[in-house]
């Protein structure tokens, strides 16, 4: 990860440490889905990794400049977002798109412990922080509540029926 110089202990912007409040060697585990895993094998089938592992690289080998990741990941906006999206500054920032993920994960119905442990956080900082409103999600609960509703109503008026 890239960080300013003077939060490092050694002065250098990228600094090799373990995951945080985790031993020194502890690894996570993570899941993803079936067609990730075909893009990332494509990703090292064409460009091969880093020699210390890592994926993505520059033509050298050598991390890719945060300045890089800047220019890269505003084009990308542009090119993608409409002008609504852009004004709102939707995924500013590459990290934002973790929380996009997560609030996806939750949307879509994967269990919250599930998520919170695909995540590596608590479930308490996993709907603090990372339980977001997608487009439509509004509408969509909605549309939720009053099929629910609807039941409802459907059994209160076969109970009146029967009742007559």
């Amino acid at each position: 990860m890239a960080v300013g110089k003077e939060w490092t202990d050694d002065g250098a912007v990228h600094e090799i440490h373990s995951l945080k409040r985790r031993a020194a060697k502890a690894t996570r585990p993570v899941p993803i889905p079936p067609v990730l895993v075909g893009m990332l094998r494509e990703h090292i089938r064409s460009f091969g990794v880093a020699p210390d592992g890592r994926l993505f690289c520059n033509a050298a080998g050598n991390y890719i400049d945060a300045s890089a990741h800047g220019i890269t990941w505003g084009r990308a906006r542009e090119a993608v977002l409409t002008l609504d999206e852009h004004a709102l500054e939707l995924a500013k920032r590459p990290y934002d798109l973790r929380h996009a993920g997560i609030s996806f994960w939750l949307a879509s119905g994967v269990d919250p412990a599930e998520c919170a442990r695909r995540a590596g956080q608590s479930i308490q900082v996993l709907f603090r922080y990372y339980a977001k409103f997608l487009a439509e999600t509004r509408n969509h609960a909605n549309t939720l509540i009053e099929d629910s509703m609807r039941r409802w109503e459907e059994v209160t008026d076969d109970d009146d029926a029967e009742s007559a």
